[in-house]
């Protein structure tokens, strides 16, 4: 085809009566708009190191108390997206939280879903409609839209997590709000993850006989995870990647509507490499060290860093350690791609 000519081609009269109507004229711009073979992307292969954050996210805590701050929250700001974007991928919002002892972070809903994924510290909880939820390393805990949450902290030592949040669709959408509440009532029970979903595959009866619950269950604690992942490695060939998906577990979709959230293993001095989907992705490392080759891009890491993924990308993930396996968390907008009919794999 050819060239589609320039918004400067036009004529400045004929330039100023559309501006003056409110329009615009596509086919100047079409082809930035509606690229061919492959989209254009700004968001970058970036890499967040966890020794680098960790002093200024503690800083904070000295400067901000919490009562000021609400939530304590650095986020992570791909430098392909502008200098302020609160993306850490093009419909991602990734932010390190920090809460210390004694604590609270008040009772709040709001329409973006987030989770939280802990990375340090003991004695922190979240509370998900009356559900208190206790945080230890690699756990996720969900905070749908809408549900009231609130966060404590009854250890000893600072407790801090990864929040990774729709925010960035639902800002989109002129959608994003929040309402504060009061303190909420804590049941005297432990939490469903402890009681109604210890094992794959066994549901409380009374789930056969009602509608599925949309978030039945809000707490996936990690040694379960690196547990079943420990278990599925013994049956994955070499070289394809070891990875469990964190689902409803009454009805086997993915736990939250928009992003979506997997937990990978890579054995020891494995490298993989997932086929290319028109997801973006974050990555957070668990445990362990190694390299992720993002279309060309090598970056290293190590424990507790987090990495971006852009879409369409070709990956190649490494464990460079021969004696240990490595585990990720992943977070991508499959969800979203699927419900909007667009999803690939693409090879």
């Amino acid at each position: 085809m050819s060239g589609l000519g320039t918004i400067d081609e036009l004529p400045p009269d004929y330039r100023q009566a559309l501006s003056a109507s409110n329009v615009l004229p596509l086919w100047p711009s079409l082809r930035a708009a509606l690229p061919y073979d492959k989209p254009a992307r700004r968001a970058r292969p970036v890499a967040w190191r966890y020794r680098d954050l960790r002093p200024a996210l503690l800083r904070a805590g000295e400067l901000t108390p919490i009562e000021k701050a609400e939530r304590r929250v650095l986020v992570l700001s791909n430098p392909g997206l502008g200098p302020d974007a609160m993306r850490a991928a093009p419909a991602i919002f990734i932010g390190l939280q920090l809460i210390l002892p004694g604590e609270f972070a008040p009772n709040h809903r709001h329409s973006p879903s987030a989770v939280r994924f802990v990375i340090e510290g003991k004695g922190g909880y979240t509370v998900v409609q009356g559900e208190k939820l206790p945080m230890e390393k690699g756990d996720l805990i969900l905070t749908p839209s809408g549900l009231w949450h609130q966060h404590g902290h009854e250890g000893k030592e600072p407790v801090i997590w990864l929040d990774a949040l729709d925010l960035p669709t639902i800002n989109t959408l002129e959608a994003s709000y929040c309402v504060e509440g009061e303190p909420q009532a804590i049941r005297n029970e432990p939490d469903a993850s402890q009681t109604r979903f210890r094992r794959a595959g066994l549901l409380p009866y009374q789930a056969l006989e009602t509608a599925p619950a949309r978030y039945p269950l809000l707490r996936y604690p990690w040694r379960e995870v690196r547990e079943a992942l420990h278990s599925l490695s013994g049956v994955t060939p070499t070289g394809k990647a070891v990875q469990l998906a964190y689902v409803n577990p009454e009805t086997g979709a993915e736990c939250m509507p928009i992003l979506g959230f997997s937990a990978l293993m890579l054995r020891p001095g494995e490298t993989v490499a997932p086929p290319r989907r028109s997801t973006s992705a974050v990555l957070h490392v668990v445990e362990g060290e190694g390299e992720a080759e993002i279309d060309g891009e090598t970056l290293a890491w190590s424990e507790s860093d987090t990495i971006a993924v852009p879409t369409h990308a070709d990956v190649r993930l490494a464990n460079r350690n021969p004696r240990k396996p490595t585990y990720l968390f992943q977070v991508d907008d499959a969800p979203l791609q699927k419900k909007l009919g667009f999803y690939e794999v693409l090879n």
